[in-house]
């Protein structure tokens, strides 16, 4: 399996376990888009103080992707990823 089918069969898993998650909930809708809200806001976040800190994490399709549909822990995995690959 090559790394672009892998990323996608993750990313395709994610998205439906956020989805499972979602539908138990009385509100499927709002707690999606909170999700998505909370997520989008900590990546905001975490490039708004990178002055202070000095991480930051690259504003693209990908990272926007994870941070949208995994929200605040995409973002974290992504803060945790950048800290061991140290990209």
């Amino acid at each position: 399996m090559e790394p672009y089918q892998l990323g996608l069969f993750l990313g395709a898993a994610a998205l439906l376990s956020v989805s499972a998650a979602a539908v138990r909930t009385k509100r499927p809708l709002r707690t999606s888009m909170l999700s998505a809200f909370c997520g989008v806001a900590g990546l905001g976040a975490v490039n708004l103080l990178s002055g202070s800190t000095g991480v930051s994490i690259a504003l693209n399709y990908a990272t926007a992707l994870v941070s949208v549909v995994l929200g605040l822990p995409g973002v974290i995995a992504l803060l945790l990823l950048r800290g061991i690959f140290l990209i």
